[in-house]
């Protein structure tokens, strides 16, 4: 009991849906692609607990095996992001001057676009796919990561171990990376949970669209969009893998904000 309070649900739920997304054969063994028109558009019940599709393909199996493609996709995007960002945020952080007026000038046109629609923009650039959906999402949520690595390197940079390891003539790099960046890193790693949460809903948000895998991929976004033309008669089809991103979304943001609270009471 005690484990299950520190972790929280949040963790639990993340854990849960880590595990659809690594072993999804562990939770069901049913062929995500595999219909039978005799059971389509079922209602949830004990043989098919999310009900069926209009080809009869089990929800359940499909919502499993969609959590691979959707989180795999959300952590490629974040993981672009925190790369990219945290290098930009260091090297203004450290350098100063005018590479750091540099820099945020770019941060700072950036955040000034609403990231779906910077995405968007990318998207045209690239084309079409998982991938670059997910190149487009990352990309267009570095500046968030480069605006709080710098603030960090900030802070840290000004702390007295870090002005004693100078004065005793420890060489810039080595004080940057035996001192500053493991001392900045938790809030960004904090920031990567709650920036995960993002992801999951922009690549949603991106696969309804049409922008994502084409079918008959099962990620939650192009779930959710095939279900828009039954909702009268097949509420599920689109309820229950949205639910699955909204569920998604909030225990990882929770999960952020438990790691942010935590490095700050450190």
């Amino acid at each position: 009991m005690t484990t299950v309070r520190r972790i929280g649900w949040s963790g639990l739920l993340i854990a849960v849906v880590l595990g659809w997304s690594v072993r999804p054969s562990l939770f069901t063994r049913r062929d995500p692609n595999e219909g039978v028109l005799a059971e389509r558009l079922r209602a949830p019940s004990g043989s098919h607990w999310f009900g069926t599709d209009e080809l009869g393909r089990d929800l359940y199996a499909r919502v499993v095996h969609g959590a691979g493609l959707s989180l795999s996709a959300a952590a490629l995007a974040v993981g672009i992001a925190l790369v990219s960002g945290a290098l930009l945020g260091v090297v203004a952080g450290s350098a100063g001057g005018w590479t750091d007026d540099a820099v945020m000038r770019v941060v700072d046109m950036l955040l000034a676009v609403p990231h779906f629609l910077l995405s968007l923009a990318i998207i045209t650039i690239l084309g079409f796919g998982t991938v670059n959906v997910a190149v487009a999402v990352g990309l267009s949520a570095t500046a968030s990561f480069a605006r709080m690595t710098r603030g960090e390197v900030l802070r840290v940079r000004r702390a007295a171990y870090v002005e004693a390891a100078t004065v005793a003539g420890t060489g810039r790099a080595t004080t940057l990376a035996r001192h500053i960046l493991p001392n900045a890193a938790r809030p960004v790693l904090a920031l990567s949970s709650l920036e995960l949460g993002n992801a999951i809903l922009a690549m949603a948000a991106l696969s309804f669209l049409g922008f994502a895998a084409p079918p008959p991929a099962a990620d939650w976004g192009s779930l959710v969009a095939a279900g828009r033309d039954y909702l009268e008669v097949a509420w599920w089809m689109t309820t229950v893998p949205g639910l699955a991103i909204v569920v998604s979304v909030i225990a990882a943001n929770q999960l952020g904000r438990r790691l942010a609270d935590r490095g700050g009471r450190r």
